[in-house]
């Protein structure tokens, strides 16, 4: 991952096809980094300067007077963002990083004598390498020489300067570790710490010469970063594309006689689009973009689509607004739709008139707000449903526009103002008629012409785009749902087995462990074939019966499989990543010759059993260890995941206090039923699914354990929580109500009562 950092507190993200990496610009380059040995000086005398090369120290006293600082200003004229950029021209010419000036804002640079000059010209871009050259009057400025392209070697050491996190003038010294090309980018890539400030600085040479221009930091590795090749800069001076600042100004900016933005943030137009960032000084971080046309005699409606770029965030339309503190709002927020009214500049004079989640409403998508003014009411819409109808007439007059809360970053389109705006979507028999004419879409081939023409008759672009786009939606949905039902037809199909295995009729003695164990694998891989890895488990065995004389007594038995295990094959316990899943699947432990201490266990308890051993699990908290009967009256107790090292009693219950609270309980030492053993490995799984947020997974797990034990009733309640949190509204009601059936000691009856009564309020089968 590579950020690109902003001063102003935006943070942009960008994806990398070339590496699947998450970018960010790295706006204003960097704090001084840590420090590192400068190269030692040359020894004086009859030696080639030029071949040898400068030191660090040299590079940077050369092109000190060649660095400068570059910053643009916000809409209240203070900075907004500071970058690096060093003179190529002695005419003035500044090259550094487009992200660095921003857009449509006033650009300044200052020179290392502390000089300062707002720059005439932008004198060449290129959006796709992130470059600009700048034009400041002045007339004897000192360039720094640009290198040839592909000069530099990899790992020979470079220098950077720049001015990171506003600290003027900083040096850093690396490696260039190799070029790389980033989405069509020739890059450098550089072993050395890279910091907000640094960007648009130049990195040096041993010769003091321009290879590169820094771009991208790392946001993984601290010391890693990327710098556009020099080769991209020369291009770019061959063809430059002057903007006079004048024009620069006006880049996508909002038609003043069109709209007025109010407290800040950064309103700007792209494409038909109007588009907004950055955190508002209204309350609640709240910034207007309030519409100048006018407005038609009661009633009529306002209305525009809009897409958050998070829908934690918040931004939709306003309404009745005296073009200050006071007006009403209609937008979605934190995932649900409100409507409020704004009385002044502080929260006690904000009022949420309501609040609800509407199922018209699409997440990450755009959404239509339509909001239809009345003389007695007002009415809001998504996506041409009503949502809310207010009789709140506090205000009654005023403008129409746009707002956004918090850091949301938002665009908007399609703003319209009438008596009445025609619905957003289809009509119903329009929507049907086209997708009719779909129904036997073709998926071999792309649509051809008559079938275009056919669609394009039923409704207008828009609609017919709208209509197919819900289509496609849906059906998209359906194939979720397919994939969903597979993976339970084929969990329920595991789950079976495992019931199967563990069924009342069953002795302990003749329970398969490493079949059921092997099933557990099963459930989250259906490629996991059990049949594959007892045989497997057979083989394993033979190569240790051939180490054995016919006659072998137990002990001899036992030394043979800790020879084979842990000195022959290797098995061991898992340290470097103990908490993966894998360790938890018996199949990845025997493929991998490594696990937790419950897997490696089962392996070392199912190889003992087919060499005719009698050994049992013993599951000690946080820990599961082995008891060998044959060795001793009372057994003894190994600890695999140790390589198969001897537990003495005295330290297995010096585990037990240390894991119980000081606690001992002697059933921690007694064998553990294989059905147990299973159970924990559930749990162990059902942990690791928690930490990751994994509901689905962890309602698979939990499902598990009910069907191979329906007595466990902390386990149902969990899977009635996990149920409603997946859809599942039906499923975790029977949950409740068999809780509630058997009234179980310790839980509170209260709770599940409550939970059921808003299980139906949420109920829609």
């Amino acid at each position: 991952m590579f950020r690109r950092l902003s001063r102003a507190g935006r943070v942009e993200f960008k994806s990398l096809t070339v590496f699947s990496f998450v970018c960010m610009l790295l706006l204003p380059l960097m704090a001084l980094a840590e420090e590192q040995p400068l190269e030692a000086r040359r020894p004086q005398a009859k030696q080639n300067k030029a071949d040898q090369g400068l030191t660090a120290e040299e590079l940077a006293e050369r092109a000190r007077e060649s660095v400068v600082s570059v910053s643009f200003a916000g809409r209240d004229g203070q900075q907004a963002g500071l970058g690096t950029g060093f003179v190529i021209g002695a005419d003035g010419l500044i090259a550094t990083n487009l992200h660095v000036i921003g857009e449509a804002r006033p650009i300044s640079v200052q020179l290392a004598d502390g000089t300062k000059y707002e720059v005439q010209e932008v004198f060449a871009t290129d959006r796709l390498m992130d470059l600009a050259v700048l034009k400041i009057s002045v007339t004897d400025l000192k360039p720094l020489k640009l290198a040839e392209p592909e000069t530099l070697k990899q790992g020979a050491e470079i220098v950077v300067l720049g001015n990171p996190q506003g600290l003027r003038y900083s040096v850093v010294k690396g490696v260039n570790s190799g070029t790389r090309e980033i989405d069509g980018k020739p890059m450098i890539q550089l072993a050395i710490p890279i910091e907000p400030g640094n960007s648009g600085g130049p990195v040096l040479d041993s010769r003091g010469h321009v290879q590169g221009i820094v771009t991208l930091k790392s946001a993984v590795t601290r010391n890693l970063g990327y710098a556009v090749n020099i080769s991209a800069l020369k291009g770019l001076l061959e063809k430059p594309n002057p903007v006079p600042i004048e024009r620069w100004l006006t880049i996508g900016t909002l038609d003043e006689h069109l709209w007025k933005p109010l407290f800040g943030s950064r309103w700007r137009q792209r494409a038909g689009r109007i588009q907004v960032d950055g955190f508002g000084s209204g309350l609640g971080s709240r910034s207007l973009c309030v519409s100048q046309e006018a407005l038609p005699e009661l009633p009529y409606e306002v209305a525009v689509e809009v897409k958050l770029d998070d829908e934690s965030g918040a931004a939709g339309l306003i309404f009745y607004s005296d073009e200050n503190t006071k007006h009403y709002g209609f937008y979605p927020s934190n995932k649900s739709l409100r409507i409020s009214r704004f009385d002044g500049p502080d929260v006690f004079l904000w009022r949420v008139l309501d609040e609800k989640k509407s199922n018209a409403y699409r997440e990450g998508e755009w959404n239509h707000l339509k909001v239809r003014l009345e003389t007695d009411r007002i009415l809001c819409f998504v996506n041409d449903e009503k949502v809310f109808e207010v009789k709140d007439q506090h205000y009654t007059e005023g403008k129409v526009g746009l707002a956004k809360f918090r850091n949301t970053v938002a665009s908007f389109r399609g703003f319209q103002v009438g008596s009445q705006i025609p619905p957003y979507r289809p009509s119903k028999e329009t929507a049907q008629k086209i997708l009719d004419l779909t129904e036997d879409l073709r998926v071999d081939r792309p649509p051809q012409a008559d079938l275009i023409e056919a669609v394009v008759k039923e409704t207008d672009e828009r609609r017919a785009q709208q209509a197919l786009q819900e289509r496609a939606r849906l059906l998209q949905k359906q194939a979720e749902r397919l994939k969903q039902l597979a993976q339970s037809i084929h969990e329920r199909a595991v789950r079976d087995e495992l019931k199967a295995i563990f069924t009342s009729e069953k002795k302990e003695a003749d329970i398969d462990l490493m079949a059921a164990a092997l099933l557990v694998a099963r459930l989250d891989n259906n490629e996991v074939e059990p049949k594959v890895y007892l045989g497997q488990m057979t083989s394993m065995v033979n190569e240790i019966k051939k180490t054995l004389p016919e006659d072998a007594n137990a002990k001899a038995k036992l030394k043979a499989l800790n020879q084979y295990l842990f000195h022959e094959t290797g098995f061991h316990g898992s340290r470097t990543n103990y908490y993966s899943r894998s360790n938890s699947y018996i199949n990845e432990t025997i493929e991998d010759r490594e696990g937790l201490p419950i897997t490696l266990s089962v392996l070392y308890m199912e190889l003992g059993r087919r060499l005719g051993l009698d050994i049992d699990g013993v599951g000690l908290p946080g820990h599961f260890v082995v008891r060998v009967n044959s060795t001793a009256e009372k057994g003894e107790l190994v600890d695999v995941f140790e390589g198969g090292e001897t537990l003495s009693e005295e330290a297995a219950k010096v585990m037990i206090l240390s894991a119980n609270g000081g606690r001992f309980d002697g059933e921690y030492l007694k064998a553990q039923p294989k059905r147990d053993i299973i159970q924990r490995m559930l749990r162990n799984l059902l942990n690791i699914a928690r930490d990751d947020e994994d509901v689905q997974s962890m309602l698979r797990y939990v499902e598990t354990m009910i069907a191979i034990d329906e007595e466990l009733l902390q386990e149902r309640w969990l899977r009635a929580v996990l149920r409603y949190q997946t859809g599942r509204i039906s499923e975790a009601i029977a949950d409740t109500d068999y809780l509630l059936e058997k009234s179980p000691e310790g839980f509170d009856l209260r709770r599940i009562h409550e939970f059921r009564n808003y299980l139906e309020t949420v109920r829609q089968d």
